[in-house]
């Protein structure tokens, strides 16, 4: 870990620690938006990192930006901070200036089609997106739809839209967003690359399994914490073998999901890692569904409760392994890849996840 990288990880860790309580966890809930963690983050360049400064970003590399996210995962961050970034990196492959505010995102991952129509005055959109993250808290949303010209994306006015409340299992803001003949100029609305469009749908893969990770380390963390602490027969419920066998378990699934991340990333970033990235939230969605049964046996009926912070992490688990893809979709994906290989390709395949990264 170089200088900067140790600098973001520190600033990240006390600010998460700080204004990120369990208090501000459960006031989002109920429909409090963090503004001052928001404005905190924003103030200290962290929302942009990863995007390089000629671009209008903080610098970085990826895998800098997906640490911050993840530590801010291990907090349960309430706030749009994964898709203002998604956004602000997609703009920034496109050439287009980042946008300083409050972001979501709406495309065709949302399940619906959402289309762009010319007009003499500019574009109308139109269509539905469902479970967009934050959208009742953004103060922009980038629509990312088709058009008789390709794909387009554009940004566009949350005003402008109709948006329902929603949320996830976890409470998260998860809205449904209509689009009905939105009017947007022309200057608002760019042409998106196959390549770029392909390159958005892996990112935001990554960048789930990245906060999934960071949900794990924090379950693993809680598990061995309270296991010190509990006393049970008089000795802490640690010294119990059943106990350390099920922590043991707990940490390998989370070291496992770790290390495939971390892969994942190192891959993308050499432009090498789609396939990594199926791995990657394969694995994080795997080691969620083992870790988190595991995390809530070692604590017993108090981790259910309001009043401990374990089920803020477990229910974003449960959560966000159904958002962008979940095992089972991205099994399949992998499954046909592996279907058009000759026999000969497969170990070779397998074999060759990390040839052009360094470890």
């Amino acid at each position: 870990m170089n200088e900067i990288s140790q600098i973001i990880q520190e600033t990240t860790e006390k600010i998460m620690k700080d204004l990120c309580t369990k208090e501000v966890v459960e006031a989002a809930e109920q429909g409090i938006f963090p503004t001052e963690l928001w404005q905190t983050l924003v103030e200290t360049g962290m929302t942009t990192i990863g995007i390089p400064e000629e671009s209008g970003g903080t610098g970085g590399s990826l895998a800098d930006a997906l640490t911050f996210l993840r530590i801010a995962a291990q907090y349960s961050a309430p706030i749009p901070i994964a898709e203002t970034f998604v956004a602000n990196w997609l703009l920034s492959k496109i050439g287009l200036p980042l946008l300083d505010k409050t972001t979501t995102i709406a495309s065709f991952q949302n399940g619906n089609p959402i289309t762009f129509n010319e007009t003499t005055c500019g574009w109308t959109i139109s269509g539905f997106a469902h479970d967009v993250p934050f959208a009742r808290y953004a103060e922009a949303i980038l629509v990312i739809g088709e058009s008789e010209q390709g794909n387009l994306i554009a940004i566009v006015d949350p005003g402008t839209c109709r948006t329902d409340d929603g949320k996830n299992y976890a409470g998260e803001a998860r809205d449904h967003v209509y689009f009905n003949d939105v009017p947007v100029v022309s200057d608002n609305v760019f042409s998106l690359s196959e390549v770029a469009a392909v390159e958005f749908y892996y990112m935001t893969a990554l960048i789930r399994a990245a906060q999934m990770t960071g949900a794990l380390e924090r379950i693993l963390e809680l598990s061995v914490k309270y296991s010190k602490e509990r006393i049970q027969f008089g000795r802490p419920i640690a010294k119990f073998q059943a106990i350390q066998q099920q922590i043991a378990i707990l940490a390998g699934e989370v070291s496992a999901a770790k290390s495939m991340t971390e892969l994942a990333i190192k891959s993308f970033e050499a432009d090498s890692g789609k396939n990594q990235i199926i791995a990657a939230k394969i694995r994080v969605g795997e080691a969620a569904s083992l870790a988190t049964p595991i995390a809530h046996q070692v604590h017993g009926a108090i981790g259910f409760t309001e009043e401990h912070a374990l089920q803020q992490s477990t229910r974003r688990l449960w959560s966000w392994r159904d958002e962008y893809g979940n095992e089972s979709y991205w099994a399949s994906k992998l499954g046909e890849e592996v279907l058009t290989m000759e026999a000969d390709d497969l170990w070779t395949f397998i074999t060759s996840m990390n040839s052009k990264i360094s470890i």
